[in-house]
């Protein structure tokens, strides 16, 4: 058989009959186990029966002669490579005796030049066994014992009960198996043989059977190499599936909750065996995990927040979504996949607490626009507690609540910042609307002004803003427009003085010149409940602020309802002219023109705001009522006689209640002006002296600011004379001026005699003085005693005509 005997044996691709053949592995570096020294001398027999005393070794076989990779136990002396590193793949398989590794350097660059060269022997050798199996032809049956010892027709004997076999002892793994088995992702696996090659590592000699003795020198150092590196090649297994278990089920996802649950498996063993390491040589693959976790949160992050549109607002936005769905895929997915005792969702989602805090930290330190700086408190104060840490069961974290995302220090710098930036950028925006609109005051074109609407619209930008971060920013923020809005209306209420000193201004047509009075005037309520608002929200220290720009409005207010009733009562002069003379008690002609004139002025006055209206109608009421009264306390009618007492009284009633239905119908709120006119014709009227002195005690409690001048020329017109009554008329004046010394004047809008000047009084002449031929001792009758006092020479002025 030639072709046989050259196939057969010549060539060193196929194995001869009693050598073990090559072990498949998956790495793609191959182990060969030799036999024993005691069989490696026995012959072999070729396929076809025949014996060769030539063998093919090992090392012709696996085609790695040249590398000495390691020790083998049982090699024989003198073999080549005896004293130097021997052949690794040449190793003895001794049951229980782990074998040894190279270096992972020498495997890689094994695994670059061998791989092709073994494929092809490989093929090559399956070919030609089966060409040997060809020739051979087909395998003859053979007889069972039982057919050989029991003779033809007796019954076969029972065989024997089976000896149940010794347990096959589990061979250990290989570092480069250990290594495939982390390639796979078969994590828990791979770390129980790694703890067991580490513990043959640190006791040699254990309660089974004994371990290759631990080699001196460099055996001994590669052995803790492989540990050490087998640690390095798990743990990068370990974070990798940490990143790809984040992403969500998608295309670029690691499979399924299994490799999750070997993650936590892991976790446990190395956890426990820690405790056997002790703390020296603790891995802490735990802690390393949630750092691990970290990483992956902190790179989900940054890749979610860099593309977003819409500034540091649109980040935020982006940033909140990421959160959001990777603690959706954590709690549904990969949570429950980890072991109970892990608090697997606390450990991810103190990872992204702490990622998102670097992140808010680093924004926070740039140079941010105010806008982005609003964007950022507000993130930090009110979404994330509310739309993401509000959502999370906060009982699932191990150590209590999470930390702030960025410290009071920081928070406390950004809001500081923002209270300077919006000082400085209210006060040149406020002082610019008020240019803008001031440039219009002086046309003929009657214009609306947006002033107020346009400054309360820059200050609730940011009043309104900072109460939703936090209440002491919002009243911190509070108090600095409250300022800004204070130097603001000073400024204003500048300007609109230098307006109505104009001379060219008063020029303006009598409507023109209202209706940009009213104008201005309709700033003052928006402005003022701004205010109002701003100091209610605000700190105590705020009120300074509050009381200058109510002042500021206060001021403007008056000054231009003063230009407008001057304005109105330069034309109702006229009217109040006519009364009080004769013609007036026939003719109501002079009230009806001034009834009739305040009626058409009252559609413009309409045009006003509801509170500066109601207070200007409330000063054209009492100011009518001062014109009206001022007349007959001058004495310009005097009453003779009780008939013409009668009718004067008469008429001031009937114009009373006219004016008094007049300013009804303009929505007066001045209700105390009407009793006024109506106590003073009762004073006219009646005669006796106690009902006299009772009407003016009404009237002296009702009018604080009424004098004795007063009373004594109300007293004039109704003729009375009589020195004694008088006198006890006069004493209730007085005796009610003198307890009411220590009280505080009536505000000014209360105030109605102290604006109506009266001749100085009376006198009476009590001793005998001749008039003419007549005896004046006849003038100490009560109807003539009264004389107007004579002044001092250098007292006399001369009295402005009106």
């Amino acid at each position: 058989m030639p072709i046989l005997k050259n196939l057969g044996v010549s060539d060193p691709k196929v194995p001869r009959a009693g050598t073990l053949p090559l072990r498949s592995s998956r790495n793609p570096f191959e182990e060969v186990s030799g036999l024993e020294e005691e069989e490696a001398g026995e012959l072999a027999s070729l396929p076809n029966g025949t014996s060769c005393r030539r063998r093919a070794t090992l090392e012709k076989l696996a085609g790695l002669a040249p590398f000495r990779l390691g020790w083998a136990p049982g090699r024989r002396a003198g073999s080549p490579g005896d004293g130097q590193s021997r052949s690794f793949l040449g190793r003895v398989l001794v049951p229980g005796i782990r074998r040894s590794s190279a270096d992972f350097g020498l495997l890689a660059r094994l695994h670059g030049t061998r791989a092709h060269g073994d494929e092809e022997a490989a093929g090559e050798a399956a070919r030609r066994l089966a060409f040997l199996r060809l020739g051979r032809g087909s395998k003859p049956q053979r007889a069972s014992l039982a057919e050989r010892v029991v003779p033809a027709g007796e019954a076969a004997p029972e065989p024997p009960p089976k000896v149940p076999e010794p347990p096959k002892m589990k061979e250990p793994l290989s570092v480069l198996e250990i290594l495939s088995l982390i390639q796979q992702r078969e994590l828990a696996r791979a770390d129980e043989h790694i703890l067991e090659l580490e513990a043959e590592e640190l006791a040699p000699s254990g309660g089974g059977a004994p371990g290759p003795p631990k080699a001196e020198g460099a055996g001994g150092g590669r052995r803790a190499r492989d540990v050490a590196l087998l640690y390095e090649a798990l743990q990068r297994e370990l974070w990798a599936l940490v990143r790809e278990t984040l992403a969500g089920p998608g295309p670029g996802a690691c499979a399924g909750a299994g490799a999750v649950a070997q993650l936590g498996q892991v976790l446990v063993q190395e956890e426990a065996a820690d405790g056997r390491r002790g703390p020296g040589a603790a891995r802490k693959l735990r802690a390393r995990w949630a750092e691990a976790v970290a990483r992956a949160a902190r790179e989900r992050l940054e890749a979610a927040a860099p593309g977003a549109p819409g500034g540091l607002a649109g980040q935020l936005e982006a940033l909140r979504a990421r959160l959001l769905e990777d603690m959706a895929v954590v709690r549904g997915r990969l949570a429950p996949a980890y072991p109970a005792g892990l608090g697997a969702f606390g450990v991810y989602l103190r990872g992204y607490h702490g990622a998102l805090a670097e992140w808010l930290g680093a924004s926070a330190r740039r140079r941010l626009p105010l806008a982005d700086r609003y964007a950022l408190l507000h993130w930090h104060n009110q979404v994330y507690p509310r739309e993401v840490l509000g959502l999370v069961d906060m009982a699932a974290l191990e150590n209590g609540e999470l930390g702030p995302l960025l410290s009071p220090g920081t928070l406390r710098g950004l809001e500081d910042e923002c209270v300077t930036d919006v000082k400085a950028q209210t006060r040149a925006a406020l002082l610019r609307v008020l240019q803008e609109d001031e440039e219009h005051w002086g046309s003929l074109e009657d214009q609306h002004s947006s002033l107020a609407q346009d400054v309360c619209e820059l200050l609730e930008e940011h009043t309104e803003r900072a109460p939703r971060i936090s209440q002491e920013f919002g009243e911190r923020m509070a108090h600095c427009c409250l300022g800004g809005l204070a130097e603001f209306l000073q400024s204003f209420q500048q300007r609109v003085e230098r307006f109505h000193e104009n001379p060219g201004v008063r020029e303006m047509l009598p409507d023109t010149y209202i209706s940009k009075t009213i104008a201005l005037v309709n700033c003052g309520p928006p402005l003022r409940a701004l205010a109002e608002r701003l100091a209610r929200v605000g700190p105590p220290e705020s009120e300074p602020a509050r009381e200058a720009s109510a002042s500021a409005l206060d001021h403007v207010t008056r000054l231009c309802h003063r230009v407008v009733a001057d304005l109105l009562f330069q034309e109702l002069q006229p009217h109040f002219n006519k009364l009080m003379r004769r013609k007036w008690l026939s003719s109501p002609e002079a009230l009806d023109g001034i009834v009739g004139t305040l009626g058409a002025q009252a559609l413009a006055l309409r045009r006003m705001q509801d509170e500066p209206y109601q207070a200007l109608v409330a000063e054209l009421h009492r100011r009518a009522l001062v014109e009206y009264v001022r007349p007959l306390l001058r004495g310009r009618l005097r009453c003779s006689s009780a008939r013409t007492r009668t009718r004067v009284a008469g008429r001031l009633r009937e114009d009373a209640a006219q004016l008094q239905r007049l300013f009804r119908r303009l929505e007066s709120q001045a209700l105390w002006l009407d009793a006024v006119v109506p106590h003073l014709a009762e004073v006219l009227q009646l005669e006796d002296t106690p009902s006299i002195q009772v009407e003016v005690g009404v009237l002296v409690r009702d009018y604080p600011d009424i004098r004795r001048k007063h009373v004594a020329a109300l007293l004039d017109i109704r003729g009375l004379r009589n020195t004694a009554a008088r006198q006890e008329i006069l004493a209730v004046a007085r005796d009610l001026e003198l307890s009411e010394e220590g009280a505080l004047s009536p505000p000014r809008d209360r105030a109605f005699f102290a604006d109506i000047p009266v001749p100085r009084p009376s006198f009476c002449l009590s001793f005998p003085l001749f008039l003419g031929r007549l005896p004046l001792s006849r003038l100490a009758r009560p109807s003539l005693a009264c004389l107007p006092r004579p002044r001092p020479p250098s007292l006399v002025r001369p009295r402005a005509r009106r």
